[in-house]
């Protein structure tokens, strides 16, 4: 099977890297059922990456339908360790504006009913997440969007991610509660992709890309589909250039990362205590530790 250390997760409006090159599309099966859709593994600056859409190269899925474990165990079983998740955002405050990039450092979940752990079915595990974000691979992310000087585009380093359940957009009383407690941006996916990276054992960081300032802006209209859509378009230019840059730099100075250890005191549950079939399941996962 081919391997990348590196692997990217397109959100709304980045279903293909247009870069990428000797490409080879993988359909891969998980323990937790089919990814979103094939990975594509090919090479980016020289470096070997792994492609997915998290929402199918069409579009099809909605954030509530997301396969998250699959497609978190699918970037596990390819060999990544650094992933980079880059995702469509509101923004909750007046200086972070459409066709801004934020690197959160913080979630607030406002999510139901989603599954965010490997773990159960006989093993118990409890990761840290206090620092939820890789404060190392962030800093790459960061550094490299900061080389671009890219045009209309401000860089925010940290912030506060509210991840919202969706598919309908927030409320105005909804979005100005979130606002009060400090939330610097809104989208509907990555909580779930951090807990299960962190599990992984895979550093994993967030390139948000602003596309509207929500419903609360007093002097902005109401959110709208069209809105987002043509902030997308523009966004998912900038962002092939950022995760290309990410990419050289950490092929040329890979970084060390807390979350690539994350298991090594979580486990509660002896291993010789846990069922066969899941040891067998989560292989990839608990591999280093059996």
């Amino acid at each position: 099977m081919a391997q990348a250390k590196i692997g990217i997760i397109g959100g709304s409006g980045l279903y293909k890297m247009d870069a990428l090159q000797d490409v080879r599309e993988m359909n891969l099966e998980t323990p937790f059922g089919s990814p979103s859709d094939a990975v594509f593994v090919g090479t980016l600056e020289g470096t070997s990456v792994a492609f997915l859409a998290r929402h199918g190269r069409h579009h099809h899925l909605m954030p509530t339908e997301l396969p998250f474990r699959a497609n978190i165990y699918a970037m596990k079983s390819l060999g990544v360790e650094y992933l980079l998740s880059a995702s469509a955002v509101g923004s909750l405050q007046a200086d972070v504006k459409p066709l801004d990039m934020v690197v959160p450092d913080q979630f607030i979940d406002r999510t139901r009913q989603r599954v965010s752990t490997f773990f159960g079915n006989g093993i118990v595990a409890h990761v840290s997440f206090g620092e939820p974000l890789c404060p190392e691979l962030s800093q790459v992310l960061s550094e490299a969007i900061a080389s671009l000087s890219l045009p209309d585009s401000s860089l925010h380093r940290g912030g506060t991610y509210v991840c919202m359940e969706g598919p309908a957009f927030s409320t105005k009383a909804e979005s100005n509660l979130y606002r009060s407690w400090g939330g610097t941006i809104i989208g509907m996916t990555n909580l779930q992709e951090a807990k299960l990276a962190r599990e992984a054992e895979i550093a994993y960081a967030t390139l948000a890309l602003v596309t509207d300032y929500d419903c609360w802006h007093p002097d902005h209209d109401s959110v709208t589909v069209e809105m987002v859509i043509q902030n997308l378009q523009r966004n998912a230019h900038n962002a092939q250039k950022v995760i290309r840059e990410t990419v050289k730099r950490l092929s040329q100075t890979p970084v060390s990362s807390p979350a690539h250890d994350a298991l090594k005191y979580a486990i509660l549950t002896p291993l010789d205590q846990v069922p066969d079939a899941t040891k067998q399941s989560l292989d990839i996962i608990l591999g280093k530790y059996l």
